[in-house]
């Protein structure tokens, strides 16, 4: 029968291009052969008629025909689902997020944003810092925000007219990201020339404004600038180097301060010609406007309704005022501090006298040709959580007048440059306007990171109880006495502080663990908000922190963080910030200029390091043994020369001058030495005491190189920094 049927099959074709096989498989009936195709394995080798020759191509897979016709059919069954499954997802979160309220933007689960202002409100935000002079800024606005029309910005001068507009030039978009210049114009400072003669460097020009702009092109980590670089970058440009230089070459580029030139009235332009910006507004299907879109809400809550903010004031130029301060934005530094006062607040005070111009080298009475700003030390007398009692403010001045660190800043020598202040969490809080209503409704107030801390209600803050759980423990704290015992409630009490009362005073927040390294009067002239880098990372550090007073970046900073869980930790505004296109509002400043040694002790710039370098936070109070030499040749001068302060890091544990771990300040605090050499050394007879350069440690850490120059300062001993004698 096989024969027969190929035999009929054979006789339609030709000779010279048979269409079969002899060699081809025969069967008696098709059943056979299904059987026999499902017994035997597929063969390895495969024919393939050409049209002149047959090619023999090998088999990849020797499974059998049915197997991978079955396997083909699941396949394409699972990739038909899981298409539609993805298609029906799609359509879903366009139908949600197209068709939804504006108040029901859908978010996704896994990234919860922190957003609760809209567009409106920010770009009411951006205005009313702009208009308030808060942006001397070249940074562009956010296209997310919407602009229009482009703002007049009073902290900028007029932009260079341009005599030739180039047919490259692309058309202005519908958004605009760029403000108007209308300020006065600026006239860059030149470098401190080399004084013959001279030992100290000079003090910045009363007045002269730090161009951040400039420092941070100079200066910016992103761009793969050194922290080494950038130092040498400020020294120079401020003549920190005066005496020193070895630069032979001109550095007449290395620029940053500036002086704002007065400007004639018929060059200021009215405030009326300011245009009002448009949402840009695109229809819902259903015909509803989105002037929301691409805004991603926090779930579960509303839009917050229009911030209610006063008019923005008209920036004024120095020269234009009467008194060299503005007296409605005073410069004052804040600083916090909880439990009770040691050397590390007394170091930070120190160096706060060595450094800024406060008129301690004029005679008593003689009023200071600049503005001298002020330092105020706020007190939390208990543990974070702790209620002060009725008397808390004469308790913490009689403390504070008995105790050795603190004494000496009481003196009326300081009175005007130094101010302690009483924390008080519920007056602070009830004194804001933004969570004055709210605050108390909280779950709880220490939330660091999304990590909270609830204070237990039947063991109120303050009870002396001696068994204490771990929690309780916490809570009691006050101060941090070892790593172990580390006061973590304090530290989150502080994020939310220093917030509260920049935003309520004005003025710049520094950590306690911060040493001021040279004067900041270029800082003030600076009418931006800034903090600086955290290390690596695009997130803020707010060890140092400007705030202008009753700001609206203030105002959107409390709202949100109402929302978010009353959450102040810098990473956490760094997200707020960054959700709500208002980073450039917040400068993030580079960390050389007040953290510069983070970048090396996390291991990044090792082969250019700064000077000195730190392989960890530790070495500044344990210097190597190999490089303990320097410290004691090389002096504060050589101590990161060009930041504007040090920031160490905690290690509250760990004292300044273990040799001498008191104040020494000379005979005006004789009494306050002597009650701190007998706590310092219990055992010793006072009678007996004798300083002898045997007892000394062989090698001085920086920490107490720097502890012992600010004292040898207050002593009379040396001048400051600047060559100028503290007179009593």
């Amino acid at each position: 029968m096989a024969a027969r049927y190929f035999t009929a099959f054979q006789r339609g074709t030709t000779r010279d291009r048979p269409f079969y096989d002899p060699h081809l498989p025969s069967y008696s009936s098709a059943v056979r052969e299904k059987l026999d195709l499902q017994s035997s394995g597929r063969q390895w080798l495969m024919p393939i008629t050409g049209s002149t020759r047959r090619i023999r191509l090998q088999s990849l897979s020797p499974a059998p025909r049915s197997r991978l016709a079955r396997v083909g059919r699941r396949r394409v069954f699972v990739c038909r689902c899981v298409a539609f499954l993805a298609v029906v997802c799609a359509m879903a979160v366009i139908v949600l997020m197209l068709l939804g309220t504006e108040e029901s933007h859908w978010t996704p689960p896994f990234r919860d944003s922190t957003l609760v202002f809209g567009r409106e409100n920010l770009q009411h935000i951006w205005k009313w810092e702009i208009e308030s002079g808060h942006y001397p800024s070249n940074g562009k606005i956010p296209e997310q925000i919407g602009f229009t029309s482009a703002i007049l910005n009073p902290a900028l001068p007029p932009a260079k007219a341009h005599t030739l507009i180039s047919p490259f030039t692309p058309p202005p978009g519908p958004v605009t990201t760029i403000t108007r210049g209308v300020g006065p114009r600026r006239s860059y400072l030149e470098n401190q020339k080399q004084s013959i003669g001279a030992a100290y460097p000079p003090r910045p020009i009363s007045g002269s404004i730090a161009d951040l702009d400039i420092i941070l092109e100079q200066c910016n980590f992103s761009e793969g600038k050194y922290v080494r670089d950038c130092l040498e970058f400020l020294r120079v440009s401020a003549g920190l180097d005066n005496g020193r230089r070895l630069r032979r070459g001109s550095v007449d580029g290395w620029k940053y301060a500036f002086m704002e030139e007065d400007r004639p009235e018929e060059e200021i332009p009215p405030r009326a010609t300011q245009a009002a910006p448009i949402v840009p507004a695109g229809p819902y299907p259903t015909g509803r406007q989105i002037s929301n879109a691409g805004l991603m809400k926090k779930r579960n809550v509303h839009w917050e309704p229009p911030l209610e903010l006063p008019p923005p004031e008209q920036p004024s130029v120095g020269s234009n005022r009467s008194t060299p301060c503005d007296p409605e934005n005073l410069r004052l530094f804040h600083m916090f501090w909880a439990g009770p006062f040691n050397e590390k607040p007394y170091v930070a005070l120190l160096s706060f006298l060595f450094t800024q111009n406060l008129g301690l080298h004029l005679e008593p009475g003689q009023d200071l040709d600049a503005c001298h700003p002020q330092i105020w030390l706020w007190i939390n007398p208990g543990p974070a959580a702790a209620v002060p009692n009725p008397s808390a403010l004469t308790d913490m001045y009689d403390a504070l007048k008995t105790n050795p660190w603190a004494a000496p800043f009481l003196h009326p020598r300081f009175k005007n440059v130094i101010k302690f202040r009483l924390w008080n969490t519920t007056e602070q809080l009830d004194s804001n306007l933004e969570l004055r209503d709210e605050w108390r409704k909280m779950d709880t107030l220490f939330n660091s990171g999304g990590v909270t801390v609830s204070v237990p209600a039947e063991q109120p803050a303050g009870n002396s109880s001696t068994t204490l759980s771990k929690t309780g423990d916490m809570v009691h704290r006050l101060g941090s006495k070892s790593e172990a015992t580390y006061d973590r409630l304090s530290v989150i009490l502080s994020d939310m502080a220093r917030f509260i009362v920049t935003h309520r005073y004005g003025g710049i927040y520094l950590d306690a663990d911060t040493i001021f390294l040279r004067d900041w009067e270029e800082l003030w002239g600076w009418k931006g908000a800034f903090a600086y880098r955290w290390s690596y990372h695009e997130d803020y550090n707010t060890a140092v922190l400007h705030l202008n007073k009753g700001s609206a970046l203030g105002s959107f900073l409390f709202r949100t963080a109402l929302k978010n869980g009353f959450d102040f930790h810098p990473v956490a505004v760094s997200k707020y910030l960054k959700e709500a296109h208002l980073e450039n509002l917040l400068l993030r400043v580079p960390d050389a200029l007040f953290d510069p040694a983070w970048l090396n002790t996390e291991g990044y710039q090792l082969e250019r390091p700064t000077y000195p370098f730190f392989a960890g936070f530790a070495d500044f109070f344990d210097t190597p043994e190999v490089q303990s030499a320097a410290p004691q040749v090389v002096g504060f001068e050589g101590f990161f020369r060009g930041a504007f302060s040090y920031h160490f890091h905690n290690f509250w544990w760990k004292p300044f001058d273990p040799a001498r771990n008191w104040p020494d300040l000379g005979q005006k605090f004789a009494g306050g030495e002597r009650a701190a050499r007998a706590a310092a050394n219990p055992h010793a007879d006072p009678d007996d005491w004798s300083d002898k350069i045997t007892d000394d440690k062989r090698d001085l850490d920086w920490a107490t190189v720097l502890k012992r120059t600010f004292e040898a300062y207050i002593r009379g001993e040396r001048p400051n920094m600047y060559g100028e004698w503290l007179r009593w």
